[in-house]
């Protein structure tokens, strides 16, 4: 494959007292490969679950480059204030630093942009998870 691959990652809540006991379902998709994953996650809110499953999409990345030699890859999420705080086009809240670091990290060994796209849009969970 030549050129860029797309790359999902998204975050939904899961209803209170469900029988993981998370507070949301974060996951990630890469089409082009194949690969889905999801998983619960005890988040302190929405935009900590979103910096959590993109963090889960760029560490799947990093260790799996089989995937992504040769190829630069695009990353979409719903989450726009998470995706501004990684762009630099929004202040990252204190709390978040470290996950900001990482991301910053991951950004800097990796050629990638970041942008936003409509939930119904966003292949990263399925619609059972909507």
């Amino acid at each position: 494959m030549v050129g860029g691959m797309d790359c999902y990652f998204d975050a939904r809540p899961l209803p209170p007292g469900n029988s993981s006991g998370k507070s949301s379902l974060v996951g990630f998709s890469i089409p082009d490969v194949g690969i889905r994953f999801k998983a619960p996650f005890a988040g302190v809110d929405q935009n900590h679950s979103d910096f959590a499953s993109l963090l889960a999409l760029l560490e799947f990345i990093d260790s799996n480059q089989k995937y992504f030699t040769n190829h630069t890859f695009q990353i979409f999420g719903n989450n726009l204030a998470v995706i501004n705080q990684v762009n630099g086009r929004e202040s990252v809240p204190p709390e978040f630093a470290p996950l900001m670091a990482k991301a910053a990290a991951y950004r800097g060994k990796y050629r990638f942009a970041l942008d936003w796209i409509p939930p119904q849009e966003n292949p990263a969970l399925d619609e059972s998870a909507r």
